[in-house]
């Protein structure tokens, strides 16, 4: 098996649509495909897939935040995906390990990552990858701002 992690291209589309939906975020390749000209035009952000013998099998979203009180950035991963055929075989760590090398040079100071609690899976990684579930320490809000 011959896995590469790189930056997503426009054709990627259609096959990232598909992984959304199994993270639970249904998307059409042209939504994905519109989202992906926004991203690479933003150089805080960063797209990559998981390329697996020259299938896209995994993608992850870096945005680096900057904090005028931190005077550093935070690296935010906003989706980690793998396909259901391929999980367990490092896919997930390894799109987790280039995202933050991203973070570094866009010069972030730390990673967040955020997941809801049911995804156990995805949880057990972020821990042996070192991320440390802070959500005691503050609350996280929402408000749909909706016109």
């Amino acid at each position: 098996m011959a896995v590469s992690i790189r930056q997503a291209r426009g054709a990627d589309a259609p096959r990232m649509a598909e992984l959304l939906g199994q993270l639970g975020y249904p998307a059409d390749a042209e939504r994905v495909r519109a989202g992906l000209r926004d991203w690479h035009a933003d150089p805080r952000g960063v797209v990559l897939v998981a390329d697996v013998d020259g299938a896209v099998a995994g993608l992850a979203s870096l945005y680096a935040v900057p904090f005028l009180e931190r005077g550093v950035s935070r690296g935010r991963l906003t989706a980690l995906v793998v396909d259901g055929a391929y999980r367990g075989q490092g896919l997930g760590r390894a799109l987790v390990t280039h995202a933050e090398e991203a973070a570094r040079r866009l010069g972030c100071g730390d990673m967040e990552i955020t997941s809801a609690r049911e995804r156990a899976v995805a949880l057990g990684l972020y821990a042996r990858l070192g991320y440390v579930d802070t959500s005691g320490d503050a609350a996280r809000l929402l408000k749909p701002l909706d016109a």
